[in-house]
């Protein structure tokens, strides 16, 4: 697994310690937004469509160790906007750092190699760089060439100054398994300590719809692309989250397990539906009715959601909730997915419409990309 051991023990020893207690909901990682402002708009985005004047606000380091501390997670990721736009950012992760806290600071990179020596290499500091695939790939998914190439350089010359590096990518439904198990092998050979990947949700202020998986599809791309998976792959992510994504393991969604807090306070339900905010993380938990959400509640906008910040906490919490759990993951963790696995060279179209997947290729190719500026 690609998580430091101290991180696991930490992780494990706050769960079952809510779990002694009887506490039934609780936080696991916070998603904390400390701007939505960013230096690129990506196809797939909501949190830019804010107007001009929220976009020039940010909270202060003092409203973020407010919220940090309120919830009382032992994680914190840190996504935007671009949160390397933030004036205060590094008195922000330092603040993170001396209260212990585990940080993934989310980041597109682009200001990642300038910015480096304002951070100090950190157990409790991990960059996560967005690349949505490779190179074509992920230019397209943020609507800018060049910001592959940027990116690796960053990843290259965070891992060579010691900062701990992950990867964060969102898998749309043009994605090509083959070249994304490329694209694994290549991250793992720049040193990076573990990969995120989660399916594309199509919520509701996103401008390219047409990109996002539904449920159906979900299962039928991830085998193919998690398959027979290589002994030196890492993900930053449960393995039973990850045969969630194959699935191949029930999961119901526990919103509170990654709760957001932004500009405007505690988002409820979760970082990607707003219906709403709250002044404190305790009345998010008591006045928001829980049952509205999930797949099982039959919520429509939940319909085709299965992101990590919404299932990733409740397969950490059944990791540690039931010995079946607790069982799979070690096999898991030891042996690897079983051999029925769909072969990595099956190349039949996730969807099963030829049509579109021609479609999105020939898209890619013509689509003309403003270049990233040096």
């Amino acid at each position: 697994m690609g998580v430091p051991v101290s991180q696991m023990w930490t992780v494990a020893s706050y769960v079952l310690g809510k779990k002694l207690r009887g506490v039934k909901r609780y936080p696991l990682v916070l998603m904390l937004e400390p701007l939505f402002r960013c230096n690129l708009a990506c196809a797939g985005c909501g949190k830019i469509q804010h107007p001009a004047d929220v976009l020039r606000r940010h909270l202060t380091p003092e409203q973020c160790f407010k919220a940090v501390d309120e919830c009382g997670v032992p994680l914190v990721s840190i996504p935007g906007g671009e949160p390397l736009l933030h004036p205060q950012i590094e008195e922000i992760v330092a603040g993170l750092v001396a209260r212990k806290k585990y940080i993934y600071l989310c980041t597109n990179a682009i200001l990642l190699e300038k910015y480096l020596d304002k951070f100090k290499p950190s157990k409790y500091l991990s960059f996560s760089i967005h690349l949505d695939g490779p190179q074509k790939e992920h230019d397209f998914a943020v609507c800018r060439e060049g910001v592959y190439d940027v990116a690796v350089s960053a990843i290259k010359a965070a891992v060579a100054k010691g900062f701990r590096v992950t990867t964060n990518t969102t898998v749309y439904n043009n994605a090509d398994p083959k070249a994304m198990r490329q694209m694994f092998d290549t991250l793992m050979g720049f040193g990076v300590e573990g990969m995120m990947i989660s399916p594309g949700y199509p919520y509701e202020k996103a401008p390219g719809q047409e990109l996002f998986l539904h449920r159906n599809q979900t299962a039928s791309l991830f085998r193919r692309l998690l398959g027979n998976p290589k002994r030196d792959w890492r993900f930053n992510l449960s393995p039973l989250f990850l045969e969630f994504l194959k699935g191949k393991w029930q999961l119901e969604c526990t919103p509170w397990g990654m709760p957001a807090y932004n500009l405007f306070g505690w988002q409820r339900p979760c970082y990607l539906l707003n219906e709403g905010y709250c002044e404190t993380f305790q009345e998010l938990l008591d006045t928001t009715d829980w049952s509205e959400y999930g797949q099982a509640s039959g919520n429509p906008k939940c319909a085709d959601c299965m992101v990590h910040c919404g299932y990733e906490a409740t397969a950490v919490a059944q990791t540690f909730g039931s010995l079946k759990s607790f069982g799979r993951v070690a096999w898991l963790t030891m042996f690897g997915v079983e051999r029925e696995e769909l072969p990595p060279d099956d190349r039949s179209p996730p969807r099963g419409d030829e049509t579109q997947s021609s479609a999105d290729e020939e898209r890619l190719r013509r689509l003309k990309l403003p270049v990233l500026s040096s």
